[in-house]
């Protein structure tokens, strides 16, 4: 890569990050996993006399009893989707505001991400700026009631109670009753409501001064603007080359996908095409501004990468343009539409697949009604031993493809990876895999860190707190804690175990007590496919090798 000035380099950044917005699309809604089809108003009322008219019409007119018609009807229409592919949905009325907002830039609430502990909500990180912290609520409280209502217990206190009770419009208000360590009294706090941004990128930072290392959460309405504000502070402290990290990242909106992959390709180098029975083949390319084109790049995934992330490490793949580390992705590319309905519910129907420049289709095989089969994948990969060694991944040779400079490359579903790093289990025992099934690891970290929270809080980063959780004896703690809780130690387990064990303790602890960032630095530090990903960049390596073409 050619040097330049940080002054120029940031004003060319500037500029071509101008010019990528204006590339795209100024709603990204109406890219989600589509073609930029407009929204329709679906009737089953129409005029057309077919036999599910027919059938409901007699019903209605001559069974015996009196028939709620809607509440048919409401049970019907997903097993009529689900004779379709896997990815086509419908979805209630009452379930739409929560999926659609996953992928939103932000939401109306207190401001708090939290987990669920012995059936009760804990809060585990007050959001900056927000109506919580502004209220005073602290990390390691405890909901125990909301609006004077006891909020506890299995069958009261679940995710999605939990969402229902703390989201709402912007500007209402919410009592809670927290239980606070050292306090013998519930806490009582009002909150009001308010926006709440929701990032997508949580982790961006430098590898040994020049690599930079960013994590994408999910492919949201917000999620471009974050990745173009991660490299703008990286340019700034020496950027050399770039580690974007996907794994976990199951998608979200395809037009930020694209706009992503423009900011690293050449003119007219083509990022991902779709094609339908219904619909024209839409293939996009990239328009040239892209302002890293030169710049080294390492894509990582796993078996949980999917859609969207499955088109940036696609077009990276097939053009060349860097490498793609770690284990085969999920195989998901099926378009959706999403569709309104008369009464406010909505359908995400399949209407058009991806594919990689190559022509590769992402999707991977399935049958037409079997979301069963289709849901159990992951294990069989798990199974037949994908997950482990190159050779269990099954390869189909007759879909043969050529990337940009004449690589081959396998079609058959999923993004097969340029350099294979296993999944890593060498130190996974019996009794790691009870304490993880049972979550006792998390708990006993929730608790550790609620009850400490005073005494660590000075700490600034992950070196220092690590340091000063080595001299406590967590890991004798975490074992007398499961034995309370009726798992009896192995000890020669435990000692097979033990790195792995006090890895997870000063993991959990770490993002309790300091946040995401300096977790995913702690975790990274031994992180094969992070350690894979920055020997390609040291060796300059990270663009492939097309004189073999292999």
């Amino acid at each position: 890569m050619k040097k330049t000035t940080p002054l120029i380099f940031l004003i060319l950044l500037a500029v071509g990050f101008y010019l990528g917005v204006r590339f795209t699309h100024s709603d990204p809604e109406a890219r989600f996993e589509t073609n930029d089809g407009g929204n329709y108003i679906l009737n089953f009322d129409g005029n057309e006399e077919n036999k599910l008219n027919q059938l409901l019409g007699i019903i209605g007119s001559q069974y015996v009893e009196e028939v709620d018609m809607d509440s048919i009807i409401e049970k019907c229409i997903p097993k009529i989707i689900e004779e379709l592919d896997p990815h086509s949905t419908y979805i209630p009325i009452d379930e739409v505001e929560a999926i659609t907002s996953d992928l939103q830039s932000s939401f109306s609430g207190i401001g708090v991400r939290f987990t669920i502990q012995e059936d009760t909500v804990n809060i585990s990180d007050v959001i900056r700026g927000g109506p919580s912290e502004e209220a005073g609520i602290l990390a390691g409280d405890k909901i125990i009631t909301v609006n004077d209502s006891l909020f506890v217990g299995k069958d009261i206190c679940t995710n999605e109670s939990a969402m229902k009770k703390l989201k709402g419009p912007k500007g209402s208000f919410v009592k809670l009753g927290l239980q606070r360590f050292g306090e013998k009294e519930l806490v009582e706090v009002r909150i009001r409501r308010d926006d709440i941004q929701v990032e997508s990128i949580e982790a961006s930072y430098l590898i040994n001064n020049k690599w930079g290392y960013i994590q994408i959460e999910r492919f949201a309405e917000n999620t471009f603007m974050e990745f173009i504000e991660a490299l703008i502070t990286l340019a700034k402290e020496n950027l050399e080359g770039v580690i974007i990290d996907l794994r976990g990242n199951g998608g979200g909106y395809m037009g930020i996908a694209i706009e992503m992959a423009n900011q690293f390709l050449n003119e007219d180098d083509v990022i991902v095409y779709t094609e339908g029975a219904h619909c024209e083949t839409q293939i996009e390319k990239a328009n040239g501004y892209g302002l890293f084109k030169d710049m080294p790049i390492v894509v990582l995934v796993d078996e949980t990468s999917a859609s969207a992330s499955e088109i940036v490490a696609g077009a990276v793949q097939d053009n060349d343009r860097g490498t793609v580390i770690g284990r085969r992705t999920f195989g998901k590319g099926l378009v959706q539409q999403q569709l309104p309905l008369k009464d406010g519910s909505m359908m995400r129907l399949t209407i058009a697949r991806y594919h990689t420049p190559s022509g590769r289709c992402i999707q991977k095989p399935y049958t037409n009604g079997d979301t069963e089969s289709y849901a159990m994948d992951l294990i069989e990969r798990f199974n037949r031993g994908e997950f482990f060694s190159q050779d269990s991944i099954h390869q189909n040779e007759e879909l043969i493809y050529t990337t940009k400079n004449g690589r081959t490359v396998f079609g058959g579903g999923g993004i097969m990876p340029d350099i294979f790093v296993s999944s890593d289990t060498t130190d996974v025992t019996p009794y790691t895999r009870e304490l993880a099934a049972r979550g006792i690891i998390a708990q006993f970290t929730l608790k550790f860190s609620n009850a400490n929270r005073h005494k660590l809080s000075h700490h600034e980063n992950y070196e220092t707190l690590i340091a000063d959780l080595k001299n406590r004896d967590l890991l004798d703690k975490l074992v007398a804690y499961a034995k309370e809780r009726g798992i009896e130690p192995d000890y020669a387990q435990i000692a097979t175990s033990r790195n792995l064990l006090e890895k997870s303790l000063y993991s959990n602890i770490t993002y309790q007590i300091l946040g995401m960032l300096e977790h995913v630095k702690y975790a990274n530090l031994d992180d094969p496919t992070v350690l894979k990903a920055v020997e390609v960049l040291e060796s300059g390596k990270a663009w492939p090798d097309t004189e073999g073409k292999n």
